[in-house]
């Protein structure tokens, strides 16, 4: 059975697990990005780089029945990875002037990557007909929001808040080390040239997708932890998925909505 789940500030939320105050009051870290774009991925950069070893393979889960235990933490620096939109964020972040990486993802590929998270997690809601899940994701009736004011929230902090590195999946998946470069400069990293070339193969599709940390075969039930990009992992996916009209459709809506921002995303390479 899916989880059941409740509307809170704009965004769907499982009706379980949080409250305002349990959001706003978490610690600080720091990694964002909205759902099905490619977080997983670049949190496993950022573990191996930042502590020159494989985070992952010390440790028994990756998903929520670990935050009690890194909650408890005291040790420096800390990761944190999470979809919230930005107005959820943890006073603490901003207080304590944490680094954020925040990765953006395409609509389009964004939208078909979650329709085929949803169809597999039955923590999140029951997706339904294609045609009726990208209805729903162009209304904004996501887990987490809307996309469109998701990434254009944090687009929009970042103009104003130096703490912020906004990376697009795009740019990750077509030069992986040109990215790398600019993550080590923003978090003062110098790490050598060994390094950089074993963290940009552990982050590679076909590695990823064998990890059994991130693959979720470790529990199978959490088999869809990176299915962010293990669907496909690919740049224009999406036109497998939309028919010609939905396309004609999607773009007119597209516009509508991003009419204000100057944020560009590429949706093929």
């Amino acid at each position: 059975e899916h989880t059941k789940y409740l509307l809170f500030d704009s965004c769907v939320q499982p009706s379980h697990k949080y409250t305002d105050g349990a959001i706003r009051e978490w610690v600080t870290g720091g990694k964002h990005s909205w759902g099905k774009s490619g977080l997983t991925r670049q949190r496993k950069q950022n573990q191996t780089h930042i502590h020159e070893t494989d985070f992952q393979s010390k440790t028994g889960n990756i998903t929520q029945r670990r935050v009690d235990v890194l909650n408890e933490l005291t040790t420096f620096p800390r990761i944190i990875k999470t979809h919230l939109p930005v107005q959820f964020l943890p006073k603490s972040f901003w207080e304590q002037n944490s680094k954020i990486i925040y990765v953006a993802r395409n609509a389009k590929d964004s939208a078909v990557s979650y329709f085929h998270f949803d169809r597999m997690n039955k923590v999140q809601p029951e997706p339904g007909s294609w045609e009726s899940f990208l209805q729903r994701f162009m209304e904004g009736k996501m887990v987490f929001g809307s996309w469109y004011e998701h990434v254009r929230g944090w687009w929009e902090k970042k103009q104003t808040c130096s703490n912020i590195l906004y990376l697009f999946y795009e740019d990750l998946i077509e030069d992986t080390e040109q990215e790398l470069v600019r993550i080590c400069s923003f978090l003062g990293l110098s790490p050598t040239t060994e390094l950089k070339k074993q963290v940009t193969e552990k982050v590679q599709f076909d590695n990823m997708k064998n990890n059994k940390m991130v693959n979720g075969s470790v529990k199978e039930e959490m088999l869809t932890l990176l299915l962010i990009s293990l669907f496909s992992g690919r740049v224009g996916d999406w036109n497998n998925h939309f028919t010609v009209q939905q396309d004609e459709q999607f773009n007119e809506d597209y516009k509508k909505k991003m009419k204000n921002t100057d944020l560009q995303f590429r949706t093929v390479l």
